[in-house]
């Protein structure tokens, strides 16, 4: 089995009441939730684990996950609102290498809010700045850019430069996920004008890694407007998600969750993989047409058919004197700057 990107949601309950998602509506119970003898059931030699919830550090256990998946993969990322500061920091002192990705919705009154969660902005910025001052290397902050936020994408991004940390974006959409199907952005043209802004100062940054960022950025423009991904979709192919209940699922974009098995009712993860209930699954995900654009699904994407973001840089960076407009994209040329996007 090739190596496989994965994404391990640990739990359905969370703190947060964030406008975008529901989860918290719709809380998994502990007893039910991923035990340790699962997560050894999920294959080796991973690429990439990202540990997610709901909020992963509600999981007392959650420095037992850690360890299990640090055995399963070089990189181990676990997104969280930076509300448990003593839990992260405590993680990280145990993990210095473990990656952590506070999630952040704007500067302080947008992104509390958003997430419904009182002091969180100073709180979250708070243990990144403690993780920065512990010499944590793999942190940083992602951002769901929305109507309400959008003008706030630039100076985050200033933030986290200053910081020198990771700035991950993605776009407000629906999905069983997030128990949401009323999310929409209203104004695209004004969140892509502030994408537009943020995709020139990556552009023109010295690290390489900020021109592909800007690449992926360039992606959400195009995916905000409804339009076909800039590259092929192909979860359940080289990634994968389970759930807290052990279903193994091809993405958490879709409408409904795709099921290729459980966990629980195999012996080894290959089982799973190689299983005509996966291959339905994939056929599946070549019939979705939603085209989402998020980090999970796209980087696997980038990475496989990189000489097409490579051009773009190229293109952007170098042939363009390090400018990018969006009026390089058509549908923008077109007039198409207003109306309601529900992704």
């Amino acid at each position: 089995m090739k190596s496989l990107w994965g994404t391990v949601i640990v739990t359905y309950r969370c703190n947060a009441h964030c406008n975008m998602c529901d989860i918290f509506k719709y809380p998994s119970k502990i007893n039910e939730e991923l035990t340790l003898d699962d997560i050894r059931k999920l294959p080796d030699n991973m690429a990439f684990v990202n540990i997610t919830g709901g909020e992963p550090f509600v999981r007392e256990d959650l420095p037992e996950i850690v360890e299990n998946l640090m055995k399963k993969s070089k990189r181990v990322v676990v997104s969280t609102n930076g509300w448990f500061s003593d839990r992260i920091i405590s993680l990280c002192e145990r993990f210095p290498n473990v990656g952590v990705r506070v999630s952040l919705e704007g500067l302080e009154f947008v992104n509390d809010e958003i997430r419904q969660l009182p002091n969180g902005f100073k709180r979250a910025v708070g243990t990144l700045k403690q993780l920065v001052r512990m010499g944590v290397r793999d942190i940083g902050f992602g951002m769901t850019v929305q109507d309400k936020n959008c003008g706030d994408l630039v100076p985050l991004y200033v933030i986290s430069d200053e910081l020198g940390i990771e700035f991950a974006t993605s776009a407000i959409h629906n999905s069983f996920y997030f128990h949401k199907d009323d999310n929409g952005i209203n104004d695209k043209f004004r969140v892509a004008q502030n994408f537009e802004e943020l995709i020139n100062r990556m552009l023109n940054a010295a690290s390489p890694k900020k021109w592909f960022r800007a690449y992926f950025n360039h992606g959400l423009i195009n995916y905000i407007y409804g339009n076909k991904r800039l590259l092929p979709c192909e979860m359940a192919k080289n990634a994968f998600f389970v759930d807290p209940y052990g279903d193994v699922v091809t993405c958490n974009g879709s409408d409904q969750k795709s099921v290729m098995g459980n966990i629980r009712d195999c012996e080894t993860f290959d089982e799973i993989w190689r299983s005509q209930k996966a291959k339905a699954a994939r056929g599946r995900v070549k019939l979705c047409d939603k085209n989402c654009w998020m980090i999970g699904s796209a980087a696997p994407s980038i990475y496989k058919y990189f000489w097409i973001p490579v051009w773009w840089v190229v293109k952007n960076k170098l042939l363009n004197g390090g400018k990018y407009s969006i009026y390089e994209n058509k549908f923008i040329n077109d007039g198409e700057g207003a109306g309601t996007t529900l992704c």
